[in-house]
């Protein structure tokens, strides 16, 4: 069975083999950066950060047949403030008609934009190859955990969300937008630039122009690229668009990749979780759902069969006995909705195990 728990510090290793897996922002392959975040999560976790600035929560997938680590993702509670900018490129269409000639262009510009109003923000979803296109679609439940933990602790979050979706790389983990834009004002490679934004975002701000530039200067490769999606990043883009993410023209100045965004209230599994107690155990049960406990070990969850009446839960003995939980025990609940499944059977039938480097949410 696998189950979801917050990270350790003795995840640390497993971590930074799965970051060298992809090139991510949230996840950079940097083993001070990813310890960092872990010491982190695990005061976030135990409510002792209290500025929302200073909390991350970093999750961990782990397979309780073998012990080993597949898979992570996270969540940030407030991604900027002043003096730490959110980054961006806003997307406008221009258009350009001349009269004598009697025809005209339309155009897409780009422009730097920063937001210091602190959004929550998703990320650093990381699944090992092996375990791509699993019939227990693990990625979507890395993936889902995170709305779960979120409506359990509303207060800890902003009342909005957003989604940084991974752009589509070169097979040398290079973008071609960087590469031909933001390279020629920024001299850092790709990975240096977004290694260097985990402490600071003043280089983008002071080095990046503040006007529009027009798309069409680029070459079609590049420009090709903007607000596009690796095809490994597909499947998690519609899964956040079937709960209310929108994109809304704003897209990552290092790779092109779209920003999606969503009002936190409004995500359905963010609004339907709640608590409740553990009831009786039984087999085939008719709902899917996140079932979850913050114990002695700190967060674990998992995905599970289960029947609720009046706050009482009742789920499989093997699901139980792996959160740690006996009747009256207070746990945390998430229904699945029917057209998640859905569309995770259609994703999963058309997934494949890969073997070459990932792109996914940032």
């Amino acid at each position: 069975m696998f189950f979801i728990r917050q990270a350790t510090i003795e995840d640390a290793p497993t971590l930074l083999k799965l970051a060298r897996m992809v090139h991510f922002i949230n996840l950079p392959a940097d083993p001070d950066i990813i310890n960092g975040k872990i010491m982190r999560s695990i005061r976030s976790f135990a409510g002792e950060a209290m500025e929302a600035r200073d909390r991350v929560f970093v999750f961990v997938m782990e397979d309780s047949d073998t012990g080993n680590v597949v898979g992570t993702s996270s969540i940030i509670p407030c991604n900027s403030w002043p003096g730490h900018p959110f980054t961006y490129l806003k997307v406008r269409k221009r258009q350009h008609y001349s009269e004598d000639l009697q025809t005209g262009q339309v155009h897409t510009t780009l422009k730097l934009g920063t937001d210091v109003t602190g959004p929550s923000e998703i990320g650093g979803l990381i699944l090992s190859p092996a375990y791509r296109g699993h019939k227990e679609r693990l990625g979507g439940t890395l993936s889902l955990i995170r709305f779960h933990y979120i409506g359990l602790n509303r207060e800890w979050f902003s009342h909005r969300i957003i989604a940084e979706m991974m752009g589509p790389l070169t097979p040398d983990s290079q973008n071609l937008l960087w590469e031909y834009l933001g390279r020629r004002f920024i001299n850092l490679s790709y990975a240096e630039a977004d290694r260097f934004c985990q402490h600071s975002k003043e280089f983008m701000t002071s080095l990046f122009p503040r006007g529009e530039m027009y798309a069409s200067l680029l070459p079609a490769e590049a420009r090709n690229l903007i607000g596009k999606v690796g095809k490994d990043t597909e499947p998690a883009k519609r899964m956040l668009e079937d709960l209310g993410f929108k994109y809304l023209d704003q897209v990552d100045p290092f790779d092109g990749g779209p920003y999606l965004e969503a009002a936190v209230d409004e995500i359905p599994l963010v609004a339907t979780s709640r608590r409740a107690r553990v009831g009786g155990l039984a087999l085939d049960l008719p709902m899917q759902g996140f079932v979850s406990v913050m114990g002695d070990e700190g967060f674990r969850a998992l995905r599970t069969a289960y029947v609720e009446a009046d706050g009482v839960v009742s789920m499989p003995p093997e699901s139980a006995e792996t959160l740690g939980v006996r009747t009256g025990d207070a746990i945390g609940l998430t229904p699945l909705p029917a057209r998640v499944q859905r569309d995770e059977r259609a994703d999963s039938s058309r997934a494949r195990p890969q073997r070459r480097r990932q792109q996914a949410v940032r």
